[in-house]
């Protein structure tokens, strides 16, 4: 069904520093696996679409400014991670599908569609490369770009920023990108001494969150969907029936989906159960991150209530828990973590806590303020974008509806596998009442 033609490393066109860059401690509690994603381009008529000379061409050029990622990941004296930039490359794919998009199947999110859209980092000598790309050419035109970036080198926002920036030295021609990386993640450190001011229960408490298991793992007992949110009925959710509320896309599918989750696991009135969110902490510190920052700025916070009172409690009870929990994530709140992980790095898995959600717990990633339709290589807009895989069960990624749900949103949604039918019927049904 697919086939990759060829392979190959593409390095920086000009000469850049050699050193290694220091990695922060939010950094390092990351996974240290690549995160894998991919964009579906359709067809425009160009007979060069998606020319492999022009991206690679680009490629080596936007290299230049963002040269940290074409270096390796290594460990230091002490078996700490950090970035050896030697400009050794980023592997770069190229493959064909004896299909067409249409004919491709189902796009939801799977270890099966990670391994053909997105470049293998199961051997060993290509685990510290830092990013890994394949081009898939399909037979009716279409072209599908998947993105493999290393979790320890970047997060959401700046793996995102490095690929439009690839796009605009492809569409623009030009050699130097509008929003140049910042490379120094010593505006992350930890302070002297440092300082821990709260329980961050979301990195302490292993009851709550512990050990990592993926869905290669889970095997069958976890099934993903992707559900759909249409602009009417997100006004409805955000501002009621006769405009009596007026939320944010966030927190107004936040609470849908853990009210459905819970819902859905017929979870008892007097259970807790938590809400994860990831958070940005790039314009919450003081001085705020430099613009194009390079690494990870996310973190872990959650809010927490009992089932009866999130599920039987007007909506906007809810969205006062989580607005509260937001709202909570100053400066303080993010240095006393860095401040946190600086004294337990040590022992990490005391550390990461969990990276499976507890049954009575759900996982909410935002990416509805990234601009995931932007990415232009001069061809057009992609249609589709989404994650190649989920890495847990009970979680769910959020973002615009694109091309096809303009105004809308679309979820990722990875849940246990027999309550599957339940959550898709509460999803959708709960939608309708708000009308």
């Amino acid at each position: 069904m697919l086939e990759v033609t060829d392979s190959c490393m593409v390095v920086p066109n000009e000469e850049t520093p050699k050193h290694r860059i220091w990695l922060s401690n939010l950094d390092v509690l990351e996974p240290r696996d690549h995160e894998p994603t991919f964009y579906l381009y359709k067809p425009n008529g160009d007979p060069n679409f998606f020319s492999v000379d022009t991206l690679k061409k680009a490629l080596s050029k936007v290299l230049v400014t963002f040269y940290p990622l074409a270096g390796r990941l290594v460990l230091d004296g002490d078996g700490r991670p950090e970035v050896d930039c030697n400009a050794e490359g980023v592997l770069f794919s190229i493959a064909r599908a004896a299909c067409t998009v249409d004919g491709f199947g189902d796009f939801r999110p799977s270890p099966v569609l990670r391994q053909l859209l997105v470049p293998s980092v199961t051997s060993p000598e290509r685990s510290s490369i830092l990013m890994l790309l394949q081009l898939t050419y399909f037979e009716c035109g279409g072209v599908c770009l998947g993105c493999a970036m290393h979790h320890s080198v970047t997060d959401g926002v700046s793996a995102l920023h490095f690929i439009k920036a690839w796009s605009e030295i492809a569409r623009c021609g030009s050699s130097i990108t509008s929003v140049p990386p910042f490379l120094d993640r010593t505006v992350l450190r930890a302070r002297s001494p440092p300082t821990v001011l709260f329980d961050h229960i979301e990195y302490t408490c292993d009851q709550l969150y512990c050990k990592h298991v993926s869905l290669d793992e889970i095997g069958q007992t976890c099934e993903t969907a992707i559900l759909t949110i249409s602009k009417d009925q997100l006004n409805m959710l955000k501002h009621g029936l006769n405009g009596d509320r007026n939320l944010s896309t966030f927190k107004a599918v936040g609470v849908h989906l853990w009210r459905t989750a819970c819902k859905a696991r017929e979870l008892d009135d007097e259970q807790d159960t938590r809400l994860y969110l990831v958070a940005d902490a790039r314009a919450r510190l003081k001085p705020v991150l430099p613009m194009g920052y390079l690494g990870n700025a996310i973190l872990i916070t959650s809010s927490h209530l009992r089932v009866g009172d999130l599920v039987s409690k007007p909506f906007e009870y809810g969205v006062a828990e989580i607005e509260e929990t937001v709202n909570s994530l100053d400066d303080e709140h993010i240095r006393s973590l860095v401040d946190l992980l600086e004294i337990r790095m040590s022992d990490k898995e005391k550390v990461l806590g969990s990276r499976a959600i507890k049954d009575v717990d759900f996982l909410l990633v935002s990416w509805l303020a990234l601009p995931i339709y932007e990415v232009d290589f001069g061809w057009g807009k992609p249609w589709f974008m989404r994650r190649a895989c989920m890495s847990y069960v009970g979680q769910a990624y959020v973002m615009r509806g694109g091309v096809e749900n303009s105004g809308g949103v679309s979820v990722s949604v990875a849940f246990e596998r027999e309550k599957m039918v339940r959550f898709k019927e509460i999803f959708y049904k709960d939608l309708d009442s708000y009308v």
